[in-house]
Parts: C-alpha cells; sequence; structure tokens
C-alpha cells in the first residue's frame, strides 16, 4: 500500500511509492464525523441552491485561480503521492481542472436556464405552456480513485456545485494529500460558503454505508467494478442514483494500411502513461497479420527506450512507480500467468533493479490470446499485449470479447474505414489515430458501456447529471373556459367530442380547421364554456 493506517493514533501515514518514505500525515474520520460532514452539507444546501449559476461559477473561478497561482506546487504534491511525472500531473491533471472549470462557468449558466417545451397538439399549446427547470439534487457524494486523484475528483465536485448542489469528498487513501489539497484550493482559495464542500479522510469501516444513503441524493463514484457493484447495490436500496466509472479493458486496432511508426508511438504512449494506471489505457492490441511483424518491431524500439524512475523535477523520465504494492504485483501475476500460456515477454517484465519503489518496467507481450490474464482481465499496468487478426470482423470480435466498454480506438489512413469500425466498437469513447487522451475533452463525455459504468462526466450531459429537469407546466386557457374537456362529470357527447379531437390528429394538413370546427360546435360550447 502507499499508506499506513496508525489505529493507535487514528491516523493515515502518505508513502511516497517511489522511495517508500513517509510524505505526510492525515487524521482519518470516524463514522461520527463522516456523518456530521454529511449534515453539514445538507444544511448549507438551501443557501448554496438559492445562488445564481453565475455566482456559483464566481467561487470556482477563484478557486482556479489559486490552482494555477501555485501550480508547480500542485504538480509536485500529485507527483509525488501519485508517482506520475510532473508533466503528465500538469497535462492530464491540472489542465483538464483549469479547462473545465474556465469552459462550464461560461456554459452553465445557459445550459441551466428553464428550457420552454413546444408543445406539439395545437389544441393544448393554445391552452398551456411547458418548461423543463433545472434543479438541484441535494448532497451529491464524491469518491475518488488514486490514479487521478485531483483531475477525476475535482471535475465531479465543480460540475456539482455549478449545479447548485454540496459536496461530500471521499478522496483515495493513496492519495489523502492531493485530497486535502482539493479542500485547501476550493475552500480557502475559491472561499465556499461553510459546508459546501466537506472533505473526509475515511476508511470504508468509518465511512460505512453513510455516503450512499439519505440525505445523500446522487453518489459519483470512480473505482474498480467490484467495489462500484457494491455501492450501486447500497444506493439501489435507497433508489440514489449513481454515476459511475469503473474498469477498462481498451482495445486498439491496427489496420494494415495504418501509419505504423505512429501507431507504434500511440500504443506505447496509450499502454504505459501514468505507468498503466490509465482506465482508459490501450490494454490489448490487435494487428492485422500482414502488418504484426512490422509493428511489434516498432512498439518494442520505442517502448526500449522508456526511462523509469522518480520525478526529481528534472523531467528526465517518462514513467514513475506504480500507486501501491499491489498493484505492482497483479501486473507480475498477469506476466507470469501469460508467459505460463505461451506468451513471450519482448520488452520488460520484472522491476527494474536499484529502485526500492513500487516500480514495474514496461512491458510488451506477443503471441498471446484470450485464455491470458493479461488479455481479459484489467491490468492497470504497465503492460501491452499485441494479438493478430486475419480479418476485420475477427478484429471487431475480438475487440468487444470484453465484460468491459470504456473505450477504444483504430489505426488507419482511410478516415471512412476508421469510422465504420468505430461505430462497431462497443466502447463509450472511441478514437481514430489516437489513444486514451479523450478524459482531457472535457466538452464531450466521458462514458462506459457494460461493466464499465453508467452515467457520464463531463460534457453538457455530464453537468446535466447533477440536476432534476423538472417539468412545469401553466394553463393559459381564457377564463371563460369553465372546465377542461376530459374532465367530469362524462358524457355522451363530451366522448363524441373527443373522438372528432382524436381523429383531427391523424390528418396533420386539415389539423387546424378540423379543430377550430370541432371547438366552435355546439358541443364544445355546452362543455367547455
Amino acid at each position: 500500500m502507499a499508506h499506513i493506517l496508525n489505529p493507535d493514533e487514528n491516523v493515515l501515514v502518505s508513502i511516497d511509492p517511489a522511495t517508500l518514505e513517509p510524505l505526510g500525515r492525515e487524521p482519518l474520520a470516524t463514522a461520527e464525523d463522516v456523518r456530521m460532514a454529511v449534515a453539514r452539507a445538507d444544511a448549507a444546501f438551501p443557501a448554496w441552491a438559492a445562488l445564481t449559476v453565475a455566482q456559483r461559477a464566481a467561487f470556482l473561478l477563484r478557486a482556479r485561480d489559486d490552482m494555477l497561482a501555485r501550480l508547480d506546487e500542485v504538480c509536485a504534491l500529485i507527483s509525488a503521492e501519485n508517482g506520475k511525472p510532473r508533466t503528465e500531473a500538469l497535462t492530464a491533471e491540472v489542465h483538464v481542472v483549469a479547462e473545465l472549470i474556465t469552459l462550464y462557468a461560461k456554459r452553465a449558466p445557459s445550459l441551466l436556464a428553464d428550457r420552454p417545451i413546444p408543445l406539439a397538439n395545437p389544441l393544448l399549446a393554445r391552452m398551456k405552456s411547458s418548461r423543463i427547470a433545472y434543479e438541484p439534487l441535494g448532497v451529491v457524494s464524491v469518491v475518488s480513485p488514486w490514479n487521478y486523484p485531483f483531475a477525476i475528483p475535482m471535475s465531479g465536485i465543480a460540475m456539482a456545485l455549478l449545479a447548485g448542489n454540496t459536496v461530500v469528498f471521499k478522496p483515495a487513501s493513496d492519495a489523502a494529500l492531493v485530497g486535502r489539497m482539493i479542500d485547501r484550493i476550493l475552500n480557502v482559495g475559491g472561499g465556499l460558503p461553510a459546508g459546501v464542500l466537506n472533505t473526509v479522510i475515511a476508511t470504508g469501516a468509518s465511512m460505512g454505508e453513510t455516503l450512499f444513503s439519505p440525505p445523500i441524493r446522487k453518489v459519483v463514484f470512480t473505482g474498480s467494478t467490484a467495489v462500484g457493484r457494491r455501492i450501486q447495490e447500497i444506493a439501489a436500496r435507497h433508489f440514489i442514483p449513481t454515476v459511475m466509472e469503473l474498469g477498462g479493458k481498451d482495445a486498439m486496432i491496427v489496420c494494415r494500411d495504418a501509419d505504423l511508426d505512429l501507431a507504434a508511438q500511440g500504443a506505447v504512449w496509450g499502454a504505459f502513461t501514468n505507468c498503466g494506471q490509465v482506465c482508459a489505457s490501450v490494454e490489448r492490441v490487435y494487428v492485422d497479420r500482414e502488418v504484426h511483424d512490422a509493428f511489434v518491431e516498432k512498439v518494442v524500439a520505442v517502448a526500449s527506450r522508456l526511462r523509469v524512475g522518480r520525478d526529481s523535477g528534472e523531467h528526465d523520465i517518462d514513467l514513475g512507480p506504480l500507486a501501491n504494492a499491489s498493484q505492482r504485483d497483479l501486473v507480475a501475476r498477469h506476466v507470469a500467468d501469460a508467459v505460463a500460456k505461451g506468451a513471450r515477454i519482448r520488452v520488460g517484465g520484472h522491476p527494474p533493479e536499484g529502485l526500492s519503489g513500487y516500480f514495474f518496467m514496461p512491458t510488451v507481450l506477443t503471441e498471446c490470446d484470450h485464455s491470458m490474464q493479461a488479455v481479459v482481465e484489467e491490468t492497470f499496468g504497465p503492460l501491452l499485449p499485441i494479438l493478430s487478426y486475419s480479418t476485420e470482423d475477427e478484429a471487431v470480435r475480438q475487440a468487444n470479447d470484453s465484460i468491459y466498454g470504456l473505450g477504444a480506438s483504430v489505426w488507419t489512413r482511410d478516415r471512412e474505414r476508421g469510422l465504420a469500425l468505430a461505430r462497431r466498437l462497443q466502447a463509450g469513447s472511441v478514437l481514430v489515430n489516437d489513444v486514451t487522451y479523450s478524459y482531457g475533452l472535457v466538452d464531450t463525455p466521458w462514458q462506459g458501456m457494460k461493466e464499465s459504468g453508467m452515467g457520464r462526466s463531463h460534457s453538457d450531459e455530464g453537468l446535466l447529471e447533477f440536476v432534476y429537469p423538472k417539468h412545469i407546466n401553466i394553463d393559459r386557457s381564457p377564463a371563460f373556459m369553465r372546465r377542461r374537456m376530459w374532465w367530469f362529470p362524462y358524457s355522451t357527447t363530451g366522448y363524441e367530442l373527443l373522438k372528432k379531437v382524436v381523429r383531427a390528429f391523424v390528418e396533420p394538413l386539415r389539423l387546424p380547421r378540423l379543430l377550430a370546427t370541432v371547438l366552435a360546435s355546439k358541443a364544445a360550447r355546452k362543455i367547455l364554456y
């Protein structure tokens, strides 16, 4: 683990995964602390929801500016506690947050404004008007992972707050210091009112079911499918909706006409960025048999040049350590299983010598098949299995042969082929001639199919996850209309009148005249006026 629990002192000690040295200490919340955090968020909700969207956005923009003013400090802490190089902390974490807040502080006021609904029924359109009013839900719990400990929770928190909700935030134990930094940026730098954001450094035992039960009104969770399933079961008992981004096993398809140099570099970056600890990592590659050997040679050449070590601020490494010992050991098990079943190690396959942390060399495997754990189970580490295919139908079938469906990529010089293959792949995001970066497109939906999750983050749809679209209808009937034709008392006259109205709607060209005739009839005057 990258943290140590000290039950006697009730503290969490954060550990640098590269050196195994302590980085800092955080007090652990008790079960009562977690309940009180939820109660504070619940009490703060009415006043926060009563602010305009623009007023709420102003707090987030101040937090963004505070974050950017301390950019190097933020990136250094993310790198130290999580292990990723500072360049990745800057581009994949801080930049994503800065862009999301900037964009949606501007977009949210119009997106969350009341939306009129044009009524198709011309009779009712004369008498009524409808609208959708987007109302905040209440208290939202955000439970975040360690692999992107800044960008993932900040994205969920920012959208929830913009929409008018209050938040209880539980950071991953392996990233407690980053979680506390998020709290300071928003509460101190942004100046949020008391109780709007409440951060709890808690274990599963102290958290219990509190963050997935009323008065929580929505749960945002990123993590493993197994844990997500348990949370979903708790939330479902209370009819609490969830947004879940869970496991992934992203496939990359390399077509015969692909730019192999570009595809090889993309495969290496997509597999090994953040030491492979990316929900949308390239975890398996399917290459056309005609270009398989040439592609493998290029991948091996690029992967062999990667530099592994601890980020010292000199930007002279490409891969840091894995976040914890259990993740490193999982990578080793997947490699051993694949080799035992006939896979060939082309690069890596072991921890590096001379480094004491949770390191594992970037590893490329060939001669793989779907009997291997490395091909069918999520590895979440620096491991790239490569397989071949004979036809595109076979490639699609193998790529879709997974319980997961988060992301995928297609590599071809033919854009029409790329689009056609992308449509056939069962994934929430499919990239053509690029990999893994789609979480950084904050105005597009981040989402998964199958056991990769439900709901979405980022994008306009992601913001609307945090509101209830309430329908409001206002009657505009003239004052002299004493009743509606479908009200009591029922009668033969009324029934015959309603038959004419129903029949009128199947003749759209004659509809206005027919309705006018019906409404002006003696029967209508008798019933309505």
